[in-house]
């Protein structure tokens, strides 16, 4: 009940700070699997992906005051759909992977959005690692690999000087904690995505791992903000 409650304030036209507050505690309620057995519909679903800014194609991210209530409305989303098979099967039904691609285009040359993309590109991985379905969409519909691809490309920020050779620069300041999880979180998606594609086809699909081969090896030269993350990001 106490979960139907947030739930029901959040669907009406609260302020900020009210969400996130709202957000927050169900993010902590959402982590107990008896707690979300009632709670997931497609109506709370859609509740939560209209806060995450999930439900808008045209909208650009443009009220850095917003910024907090979508990462927070994305971080139960992750809870969410981790713990609830019956949420996983209405994310194909609501097509949330293609909304969650479209707000990741969003971020593209976007300042301040770090959180945004990292928690983005998490749901993106679970999707993809619990449900084969999506995975499948992910890689044949929704141009996954490429998206995915250009995420990690931003967070790594490549610099190009032939098209399939990064630049190398032995003196480059490590990357920022931030820069790291998305990273780290863009290269778990893309595992989960290109896991079935050993038989490539077409030109298109050669030209798209050759730029992400010359990515990942760019990736394995970058440290992170500690030994630890550089461990996990390589």
């Amino acid at each position: 009940k106490l979960c139907e409650g947030i739930l029901n304030i959040l669907e009406k036209d609260t302020k900020t700070s009210c969400q996130v507050a709202c957000l927050e505690a169900l993010r902590i309620l959402s982590r107990d699997k008896k707690v979300l057995v009632p709670v997931i519909t497609k109506r709370n679903m859609q509740i939560l992906m209209k806060l995450a800014k999930l439900d808008t194609v045209e909208d650009p991210l443009e009220r850095v005051s917003e910024f907090p209530v979508i990462v927070e409305a994305l971080k139960c989303l992750c809870n969410i759909i981790f713990n609830s098979s019956v949420a996983q099967k209405l994310s194909l039904e609501l097509n949330l992977a293609a909304m969650l691609c479209n707000l990741l285009q969003k971020c593209k040359d976007r300042q301040l959005v770090d959180d945004i993309k990292c928690f983005d590109l998490r749901l993106l991985f679970l999707l993809s690692l619990l449900h084969t379905d999506i995975r499948a969409q992910l890689r044949q519909e929704l141009q996954g690999v490429q998206v995915l691809t250009q995420a990690l490309e931003s967070s790594l920020s490549v610099r190009w000087t032939e098209e399939y050779k990064a630049a190398e620069d032995h003196d480059r300041l490590p990357l920022s904690l931030q820069e790291t999880d998305c990273a780290i979180e863009a290269l778990k998606a893309l595992f989960n995505v290109t896991l079935d594609s050993w038989n490539i086809h077409s030109k298109n699909e050669s030209h798209q791992f050759r730029y992400m081969a010359a990515i990942l090896r760019h990736c394995l030269l970058t440290t992170g903000p500690t030994e630890e993350k550089t461990e996990e990001l390589h």
